[in-house]
Formats: C-alpha cells, sequence, structure tokens
C-alpha cells in the first residue's frame, strides 16, 4: 500500500490541525493504521494507532485526550485531528500501514507540523 499525508502546517499553540493519509491499494481495510512523529535528533515516536476496523484505538500518554485517530476505510483514509496544539507537537508526521508481522511495513512521506508559542 501507499501512503500520501497531508494537512500539516503551521498553528499557533492552542490550535488545531487535522492530517490526512490517504492510501492506495486494495488491503487498506484490512490493516491498522498509525501516526509517528520526529524530530530532528530524536527518535521516531508512535503517536496513534487504530485498528482495521476503527474499534480499538491507542495512544502515546502526551497526546492523549488531545489527538483523535479516526479511519474511513471507504476513503481508504486515516485522520489525526490535533487539538489544543503545544510547542513540544512539533514534527514531522508520517502514516503507516501495518503488515502482518506486528509491525509497520508501509509509511508515507510525512507532513511537517509546526507549533509556535
Amino acid at each position: 500500500v501507499q501512503l500520501q499525508a497531508s494537512g500539516g502546517g503551521l498553528v499557533q499553540a492552542g490550535g488545531s490541525l487535522r492530517l490526512s493519509c490517504a492510501a492506495s491499494g486494495r488491503t487498506f481495510s484490512t490493516r491498522t493504521m498509525a501516526w509517528f512523529r520526529r524530530v530532528p535528533e530524536k527518535e521516531r515516536e508512535f503517536v496513534a494507532a487504530i485498528n482495521r476496523n476503527g474499534v480499538t484505538t491507542s495512544y502515546t500518554d502526551s497526546v492523549k485526550g488531545r489527538f483523535t485517530i479516526s479511519r474511513d476505510n471507504a476513503k481508504n483514509t486515516v485522520y489525526l485531528q490535533m487539538n489544543s496544539l503545544k510547542p513540544e507537537d512539533t514534527a514531522v508526521y508520517y502514516c503507516a500501514a501495518g503488515n502482518n508481522v506486528g509491525g509497520y511495513g508501509s509509511w508515507g512521506q510525512g507532513t511537517q507540523v509546526t507549533v509556535s508559542s
């Protein structure tokens, strides 16, 4: 599956953004989907994941209550709604599709999110 992320930008602290990740291929609805983020000189960080039917979600502690992951299998798209953004949320955000061995085998190109204080 190929992934195309969009929706990043510059926003003030306290603001909101919604990231989208459009997937090609026929297997989107069978895959767990996730968002990760990376800042320079740090390791990539897990942000959120959603199972294939959208029933189960998980989040890293720092975004719980502020971010919401969702998906629309009819549109082959996964979303990340980000509210109450903080400067420490500044990063390049990547979407990823799960593989059949419990990891993530497909990655989007990344979209920059910058939160100003």
